[in-house]
């Protein structure tokens, strides 16, 4: 844990770097979009790429920065944490990802909490990471709003991708635990809550139309779910049970919702019906403490493969836990699933394009594809083993990390 935190300090006092022009070169360029290129490169222009391609066909500007290493991928998407919302400690000072007074506040927006220089935004950034969707912990029924970011260590509208994003559900223990005396304490309960929130948001669509006095005084809560009920927003339904999975899809059947799942410890075991709804999956986090009892003690590192087998759209991401450091390393959990089933290909794209896909982001990262915005990682070994580290991440076309982590 020394270690750790020795780590952390240095991510944070690290300052990024912007480069007119860089040229990365690799033994292997992975575009994910495209077929692998064996001694390629990628120059980066103006914060994105301009070519790709087998190094010696790259001509690059006479003042371009040069690096050089073995593996070349997109930069890493975490499709849910709570990086920048929660620091390395277990202060309140540093504790912003979860609002407890109400189980029903979706006028909650991660964005005016988001702290962009935070150490743990510093740490995954060092493993590659350069997009985050961060946002409300579990536990509200119906939480607040995401925000999707880059790393940058900069002012978060500097930052921001999607300012204003997913709305958060969350269904099974953790809304039971938080809100028991709220009317959550069962599922049931949970349920029922999610429903008269939507239900009380078609009502309020229905009479802000009306005119003077008729017309209902603005709600910042209903006005998002609002947004949520006419396509302009995505529903992230928080859930680990099966049957907590399928009440997610009914809900937003019923309310004609476009959801994500998140979480899914047990959707290996409805895979069919969730390909069957075409509806998303973030997994994670894949090496959750699942021994005890508890709505993940089913969960299985085959989980991701078997979903994706079963025509589920996966992506990966690290959650929230209230111990120290609070912020787990996606590559690592993808990692595990790319060792149990899910192979190396399907990994990388589901932490990278697919992930991008699901965040409805992929116009601007996900690839290494002409005209992207330059979010790279360049490794000195395959990304996937624990021996190789990433030496360098670009966000943007600014240089992030040049320090072998």
């Amino acid at each position: 844990m020394k270690a750790l935190f020795a780590t952390l300090g240095l991510a944070l006092g690290s300052p990024a770097a912007r480069a007119d022009s860089l040229l990365i070169k690799a033994a292997e360029v992975r575009p994910v979009s495209g077929p692998i290129i064996q001694d390629g490169a990628v120059l980066v222009v103006d914060g994105r790429i301009a070519a790709i391609g087998p190094a010696a066909s790259i001509q690059a500007p006479a003042d371009a920065r040069v690096y050089e290493g073995a593996v070349l991928i997109p930069g890493l998407i975490d499709g849910w944490a709570t990086a920048g919302l929660t620091g390395p400690t277990n202060e309140a000072a540093d504790q912003d990802h979860a609002e407890r007074r109400a189980p029903v506040q979706p006028e909650l927006r991660a964005l005016d909490a988001y702290h962009p220089q935070d150490a743990l935004v510093g740490w995954i950034r060092d493993f590659g990471v350069t997009t985050v969707q961060a946002g409300p912990s579990p536990g509200q029924p119906v939480g607040g709003r995401t925000l999707i970011t880059s790393t940058r260590s900069a002012p978060v509208d500097e930052v921001a991708r999607v300012a204003d994003a997913f709305v958060v559900f969350t269904l099974g223990d953790a809304a039971k635990e938080r809100f028991a005396s709220e009317g959550a304490s069962s599922r049931m309960g949970n349920a029922a809550l999610i429903r008269q929130a939507l239900s009380a948001a078609q009502d309020y669509q229905a009479r802000r139309k009306l005119k003077g006095a008729d017309q209902a005084p603005l709600d910042l809560g209903m006005e998002a779910l609002v947004d949520l009920l006419e396509g302009r927003r995505k529903a992230l339904m928080h859930a680990h049970r099966s049957d907590d999975l399928l009440t997610a899809l009914r809900i937003a059947q019923e309310f004609k919702l476009d959801a994500v799942l998140a979480g899914a410890a047990e959707g290996w075991l409805v895979a069919d019906r969730i390909a069957a709804a075409g509806v998303p999956v973030l997994v994670g986090p894949v090496m959750a403490r699942s021994w005890r009892a508890g709505e993940q003690r089913n969960s299985s590192f085959e989980n991701a493969a078997l979903l994706a087998d079963a025509g589920v759209r996966v992506g990966f991401m690290s959650g929230y836990e209230g111990y120290v450091p609070k912020v787990r390393v996606v590559l690592w959990e993808a990692a595990i699933a790319g060792a149990n089933g899910l192979g190396a290909q399907r990994a990388l794209q589901a932490l990278t394009l697919d992930a991008a896909r699901i965040l409805g982001i992929d116009g601007r990262t996900g690839a290494l594809q002409v005209g992207l915005d330059a979010d790279l990682a360049l490794f000195d070994g395959d990304p996937f083993e624990t021996t190789s580290h990433a030496c360098l991440v670009v966000g943007a076309g600014e240089i992030l990390s040049e320090t072998c982590h």
